[in-house]
């Protein structure tokens, strides 16, 4: 279907079932808006390969006729789409309203301007991490053999030791000649649920332990994406404010993660444009698969102790907030008369903590 064919059965396809969370067709930019504004961000921290058509059709469906319906009767990818159209709407002040209230026109100008931002984000991202990427894998000192190209990445994926050795999936050895022709020729096809090894840390697998390291490579750079580029060895030097501050973050979320890994996968690569369709990065199933963890109740301690790990290492005021308090402050001091003070005021018999 071409996009003029996709814009005329608009109405129809709203009639169908869609697939919110998968990427949607292409569409011609709008002009600037806030919403595209709120866009980037959303599609940074919350969800990066929306179908934002679909993801807000279905959003007002859920609201309205079928608001009835019991939670457990949808599928656990309805829940997760609807999630994240709540949150949608929590980041975008007056988006409710709006949509409940405009017609089916107004959707689609909305889930256009929105897609715009996404799209643009991913893009601008794509653009800025494909140079970058080749002086954080090049060892300091050294130069990469054969050199790689900045601007032109046929040359990158399994095409180069370095590239190939950080794109090689976890539990398979590079420097194993046959595995390594193997991955080069495509006879082993690499789908996006093997994970490679570049999100371990020092790019180290432990099949015995294979939470260990893993989301904490030093290559995912998410310093350079929301605070900035020159943030990521040193102290920054933009004069401008980060993507961070500038959408108030104070603490990672879990598919920013997820988006940043995304990006560098798609860095090492050398396919040279993003596709959801491109079945050598198979960047959509790679993307979804981090989040699927992220959302596996199994996994919650190990999910928490990385989020915490994370906040640590990009908002230094979340390290200072989870300290304790320290004996004799004029703080801890405050808190302890507080609590004396009502302690005295329950009524003998009364359990404080009914």
């Amino acid at each position: 279907m071409t996009d003029s064919e996709d814009q005329q059965s608009c109405g129809q396809r709203r009639k169908q079932p869609v697939d919110a969370l998968q990427l949607g067709p292409r569409k011609r930019p709008s002009a600037a808006d806030p919403l595209v504004h709120y866009g980037r961000h959303f599609g940074r921290t919350i969800h990066a390969l929306c179908n934002f058509q679909a993801l807000l059709t279905n959003g007002i469906l859920r609201m309205g006729e079928l608001a009835e319906i019991p939670e457990e009767n949808f599928t656990a990818e309805e829940r997760r789409e609807h999630r994240v159209f709540q949150e949608l709407l929590k980041s975008v002040a007056g988006l409710e309203e709006r949509l409940m209230q405009g017609g089916d026109e107004e959707v689609d100008v909305v889930a256009e301007l929105l897609t715009k931002g996404a799209s643009g984000a991913r893009g601008d991202n794509t653009k800025s991490l494909k140079g970058s990427m080749l002086d954080w894998i090049t060892p300091k000192g050294q130069n990469l053999v054969p050199p790689l190209a900045r601007n032109v990445k046929i040359d990158r994926g399994f095409h180069h030791e370095r590239t190939g050795a950080l794109l090689c999936p976890a539990g398979l050895d590079w420097s194993h000649s046959e595995t390594k022709a193997k991955l080069q020729s495509g006879e082993i096809i690499v789908t996006g649920d093997q994970w490679p090894l570049f999100l371990y840390a020092d790019y180290h697998y432990d099949s015995e332990d294979p939470w260990n390291g893993l989301f904490r490579s030093a290559l995912l750079a998410y310093k350079h994406v929301f605070t900035s580029p020159s943030s990521v060895d040193r102290e920054p030097k933009a004069t401008r404010s980060g993507n961070a501050r500038i959408h108030g973050m104070t603490r990672i979320t879990l598919p920013s993660i997820a988006y940043i890994a995304t990006q560098v996968q798609f860095a090492l690569t050398s396919s040279p444009v993003f596709l959801r369709t491109d079945t050598v990065t198979d960047s959509e199933r790679f993307y979804t698969s981090i989040l699927d963890i992220f959302e596996d109740p199994d996994e919650k301690q190990e999910v928490d102790d990385l989020a915490v790990w994370w906040n640590r290492q990009i908002f230094p005021s979340y390290s200072t907030a989870q300290r304790p308090l320290v004996k004799n402050s004029a703080l801890a001091r405050i808190r302890e008369k507080r609590a004396q003070m009502k302690e005295a005021l329950v009524p003998d018999g009364v359990d404080n903590n009914a």
